[in-house]
């Protein structure tokens, strides 16, 4: 390889996620790699009189990121169907959703999507009933949280606006995700958003076997069209897992851009709900959880799984879950030191117990943590719901990351997106700062990470998680140049203004897919 770069990214604030601290200095790039990274000015070696240099001054120059858990398929229901913001009244919605069945094939629903369910509350489905009779009508709301729908829909779909969540609508997902002229454009414009904030990787969740939406995937791939790596999952949810789905998955993919990464489910929930699995009892009700949940089916999954050498992912929000859920990896296969030999992952981790946390590091368990959860909630409301279900003794180790990088814990990121957008400024607001969205006083300031901790975590550990840490993840001669640059120095503005920095120029494999440079 020439030492001539076609690029040069000139900055005060080098982060290379590799253990340094950022330092002022050049990245180089040539045929989709980086060829050198130096302190101080770039040496005129590199530079020819075909090269582009950027002088970006103070902007942070940073490794791309990798959102770990997010749903597409949840993403996109936010904008199938007739746009519906404009309507004031169940009457509006009605005469919108007609004009949408004008467009909509024989056969299929009609869907709509973007109502405010603040100031529209539609009662019942007499309306859309007698609008639509036996046709089935589902009419988002923005936000995805709930939606309105006729007796026809819920009758074909098997749920209700009470219901209104991904899992339960997964029998409507092919008619969403499986209609091409719908799903192609707007995975694109998923695309432009995610690297919009310096996103270059992703692992998706597909429900079962996604949908179809793989065919989507390989011809953008084929076509050499995807600004984004995508590792996928498939999560069972309309029919048990299906190893024959994996393999065959793991056999078609095995291009630069996507890779199936295994399986995801969920173990427990929610803990303002009392659906978070505890080792002690809740404060405020004689339970431990207020869900049923499977663990021989999830463990006997994970068993399967790992015995073919996927990878599994396991959702889970309170301390008795997280311990259950290694007890489960404890049984999968492990080598001479005890450690995990498929990389299998925690996600969410809302309220561990200290001692699991120990427990993950030293077997090699990956962390999926949601470091923008924060900005989702209120400082008053949070803590009132922690000391009413838990108490703030147990609270302190509510979102305890430190623990978990002082354990060795291999910490990665992700969104659920849609619940949280990637913003990895706002992310070093949460988890650095343990700010909420109105500022105040941090919320355990003691679980807090620090900004490079964080940044490897979006970066250096992303790219563990997704198995490419030999390819992405750091900014070394030889990897490929999947990079992003924050609009400032990350590292000197004070956290509580972290959130003004934004995203000027992602890179992926050395080209721009997003700019405003």
């Amino acid at each position: 390889m020439s030492t001539i770069a076609e690029l040069v990214l000139q900055s005060n604030c080098i982060f290379t996620a590799a253990g340094e601290a950022p330092f002022a200095g050049y990245v180089t790039i040539a045929e989709g790699k980086i060829t050198a990274v130096g302190k101080g000015e770039c040496p005129a070696e590199y530079k020819g009189d075909a090269t582009k240099v950027y002088d970006l001054g103070d902007r942070t120059v940073s490794p791309g990121f990798s959102d770990v858990h997010c749903f597409f398929t949840g993403y996109s229901v936010g904008f199938v169907g007739a746009d519906l913001a404009a309507a004031k009244s169940c009457t509006d919605l009605v005469a919108l959703a007609k004009e949408q069945e004008k467009r909509t094939r024989a056969g299929h629903p009609v869907l709509g999507h973007g109502w405010n369910a603040e100031v529209i509350h539609p009662e019942g489905t007499a309306l859309l009933d007698e609008a639509f009779g036996d046709r089935p009508v589902v009419l988002f709301a923005e936000g995805r949280e709930t939606c309105w729908m006729n007796q026809a829909a819920q009758k074909a779909y098997q749920f209700t606006p009470e219901t209104c969540w991904p899992e339960s609508y997964v029998r409507l997902l092919p008619e969403i995700i499986g209609d091409r002229s719908f799903s192609e454009p707007e995975f694109r414009k998923y695309m432009q958003m995610m690297n919009s904030r310096g996103v270059t990787s992703v692992k998706e969740m597909g429900f079962d076997t996604f949908c179809g939406f793989t065919d989507v995937l390989a011809d953008l791939e084929k076509a050499g069209e995807l600004s984004l790596r995508v590792h996928f999952m498939s999560q069972p949810v309309g029919e048990p897992m299906n190893l024959s789905y994996g393999r065959a998955m793991r056999e078609k993919f095995q291009g630069e851009f996507v890779r199936f990464s295994g399986y995801n489910q969920m173990t427990d929930g929610s803990i303002s709900q009392l659906c978070g699995d505890l080792k002690k009892p809740y404060l405020c009700a004689d339970t431990t959880c207020a869900q049923d949940i499977n663990w021989q089916l999830l463990g006997d999954d994970a068993r399967a799984a790992d015995a073919e050498g996927f990878r599994f992912s396991l959702h889970a929000q309170g301390d008795a879950a997280i311990g259950k859920v290694l007890d489960i990896y404890e049984t999968c296969k492990r080598d001479e030191n005890g450690r995990m030999v498929n990389r299998h992952s925690i996600t969410d981790l809302e309220f561990s117990d200290p001692a699991d946390l120990e427990r993950m590091g030293r077997m090699g368990v990956i962390a999926e943590v949601y470091p923008q959860i924060q900005s989702i909630a209120d400082r008053a409301g949070k803590l009132s719901m922690i000391e009413e279900k838990i108490g703030m003794d147990r609270g302190r180790y509510y979102w305890n990351r430190r623990k978990m990088a002082d354990s060795g814990v291999t910490l990665s990121c992700g969104t659920d997106l849609p619940m949280l957008i990637d913003d990895i400024p706002e992310s070093v607001y949460c988890a650095v700062g343990g700010y909420f969205p109105e500022g105040g006083e941090p919320f355990n300031p003691q679980n807090m990470l620090t900004v490079e901790e964080l940044l490897a975590a979006w970066t250096r550990g992303g790219a563990y998680n997704l198995g490419c840490e030999a390819d992405l993840g750091t900014l070394e001669p030889g990897k490929k140049a999947d990079i992003a640059v924050l609009s400032g120095n990350l590292f000197t503005v004070p956290v509580q203004d972290a959130r003004a920095l934004k995203v000027d120029l992602t890179l992926l494999g050395g080209k721009e897919v997003y700019s405003v440079l």
